[in-house]
C-alpha cells in the first residue's frame, strides 16, 4: 500500500482525515462504539470511514464536534475580502507575473 499523500487528490486527503480522526479518537481513549454514540453517527459509518475513508460531510462534522475539533473546519474556506467573481478574477490577474520588455 502506498503511504504517499497527494494533497491534490481527494482520496488521499480523505485517507489522511480518517487516519487523523482515528488517532484523535484513540488518544482520547474512545472506542468506535462510544464515539458513534456521542456523535450520533452510526457505528457502521464510523467503521467505514476509518477503513475505506468514505463519509458524508454531515457525519464528519458530527464526529469532529464529538471529538471537540470542529473549530479546525473553520479554516477550510477562509473568508477573503472578495465581493464578486470579478474581484477574484482581477485579484488573480494582478498576482500573475508580469514580463519585462526585451530591449
Amino acid at each position: 500500500m502506498n503511504d504517499i499523500i497527494d494533497y491534490n487528490n481527494p482520496e488521499s486527503i480523505a485517507k489522511k482525515l480518517a487516519v487523523k480522526l482515528k488517532r484523535i479518537r484513540l488518544s482520547k481513549q474512545l472506542t468506535q462504539e462510544i464515539l458513534a454514540k456521542r456523535s450520533g453517527v452510526s457505528l457502521g459509518s464510523l467503521k467505514r470511514f476509518e477503513t475505506t475513508h468514505e463519509i458524508s460531510l454531515k457525519h464528519l462534522l458530527q464526529l469532529a464536534l464529538a471529538l471537540d475539533i470542529l473549530d479546525d473546519f473553520h479554516q477550510i474556506f477562509p473568508e477573503n475580502n472578495y465581493n464578486s467573481i470579478d474581484d477574484i478574477v482581477n485579484q488573480k490577474k494582478s498576482a500573475e507575473r508580469k514580463r519585462g520588455r526585451n530591449e
